[in-house]
């Protein structure tokens, strides 16, 4: 018996990869449903399903007996013979049923039924197979954009690429061809959702283990990346083999590995660094294109100040702030950019004695109690802090937070 959906169902298996014995269970048990709702069991039927060749049969099992008391179990030795000669009372007869007598309504269920089944299967399917391809680099073709998301075909399944997921300095036109990485799939009641990236910096990661050979094969150890999509990205590198340049490696002759991941990200600027354990090396590579004479580090509160020329200020920074953003990023410190001039302002009135300036709120009996401590400069008190100060006697809490306070507003002065 050639059923019409059978074709249909092995053309789904062809093209989604689903299993096909899965497929065919399924089929049996909406089958077995089917005949339940007609004749009330079906322990005396068999159900064979051909995928490969679109078809479907079910068999009726009967005993063959002189009087029939139950259709359904039971078939006379004159009609059996009518269709095989040689059978004899108490033998097994089997009956091809005919689909049709079913009846339409109970067809149309079982399709009903099937259908949703097989819609679960499929969904079931896309959700495990993206799944375990999460962070793995996809080309697909835009089939529509929207305001918030642009939804992709990617292998005949559709994939979202949310706004807060794209470059935003791009421009994208239906029908184009596009990468970008799976990021994320969802459950939800109407299937799994498979959200896709061009932001992420894991798509910087995995473009570069594409371009560099050297990182896919562990040589080049990726230690950081960070990005400003569609403008700025910074990437820390470290090489596992002292003869291989991490930084060279990544940029390639001539720079052509980098200038290929910059074109596919629409021009994003890419900063390549070699990776320190020293925080204060890290932080001045970190701020490249800027080349900063120095960094001081305070390893307690992670922050750090870079001391630059003042004609590369505005680079260290970088527009909107995004160069110092990212260096901060990267190494984990929040850092302040002080120019040259303004860090040579503040050592010269560091170093100024506490008698030469005046300090508001200071009198000359704290001034004398901190000169025989040894206190004598403003650079002495930064250096000695509040806890310093508290040793000293006769300076109390409050006088020793007034000192530092006073002091602090004069070197930033």
């Amino acid at each position: 018996m050639k059923i019409e959906i059978a074709e249909a169902i092995s053309q789904l298996t062809k093209e989604k990869n689903i299993d096909r014995e899965m497929v065919a269970k399924i089929i049996e048990e909406v089958l077995i449903m089917m005949i339940k709702k007609k004749y009330g069991t079906a322990d005396n039927f068999d159900i064979f399903v051909n995928l490969d060749k679109g078809e479907i049969e079910i068999y009726q099992n009967k005993i063959i007996v002189e009087k029939v008391q139950d259709e359904n179990l039971e078939i006379d030795l004159e009609t059996a013979r009518k269709y095989e000669p040689d059978l004899e009372i108490g033998d097994e007869f089997v009956e091809i049923v005919d689909p049709r007598s079913f009846g339409r309504r109970l067809v149309i269920a079982a399709k009903q039924n099937l259908n949703q089944k097989l819609r679960e299967l499929e969904r079931a399917h896309i959700y495990e197979e993206f799944k375990n391809r999460v962070g793995e680099i996809i080309i697909g073709d835009i089939r529509q954009i929207g305001r918030d998301e642009i939804y992709m075909n990617i292998e005949k399944t559709e994939v979202i690429l949310p706004k807060s997921e794209q470059i935003p300095t791009e421009r994208y036109r239906r029908g184009e061809s596009l990468r970008a990485i799976i990021k994320e799939v969802r459950e939800t009641p109407k299937g799994p959702e498979i959200i896709v990236s061009r932001s992420d910096p894991q798509f910087l990661i995995r473009l570069l283990e594409l371009e560099v050979p050297e990182i896919y094969e562990g040589v080049i150890e990726i230690k950081g990346v960070v990005r400003e999509p569609g403008e700025r990205a910074k990437i820390a590198v470290y090489s596992n083999d002292k003869r291989i340049d991490p930084v060279g490696a990544c940029v390639g002759m001539k720079g052509v590995r980098i200038q290929a991941i910059v074109r596919e990200l629409n021009n994003e600027k890419i900063d390549v660094i070699n990776w320190s354990s020293d925080p204060e090396i890290f932080i001045a590579r970190a701020l490249s294109p800027a080349r900063p004479l120095f960094v001081t580090v305070d390893q307690e509160s992670k922050t750090a100040t870079a001391i630059v020329p003042d004609e590369q200020a505005s680079i260290a920074i970088g527009r909107g702030g995004v160069n110092r953003k990212l260096a901060s990023q990267l190494t984990g410190y929040e850092i302040e950019i002080l120019k040259e001039s303004e860090h040579k302002k503040m050592v010269t009135r560091a170093r100024k004695s506490l008698e030469e300036i005046e300090l508001d709120g200071i009198g000359k009996s704290v001034l004398e109690k901190l000169r025989k401590a040894g206190i004598e400069t403003v650079e002495d008190v930064l250096r000695a802090g509040e806890d310093k100060l508290l040793e000293i006697p006769g300076v109390g809490p409050k006088t020793a937070e007034k000192i530092i306070e006073t002091i602090k507003n004069y070197v930033e002065q």
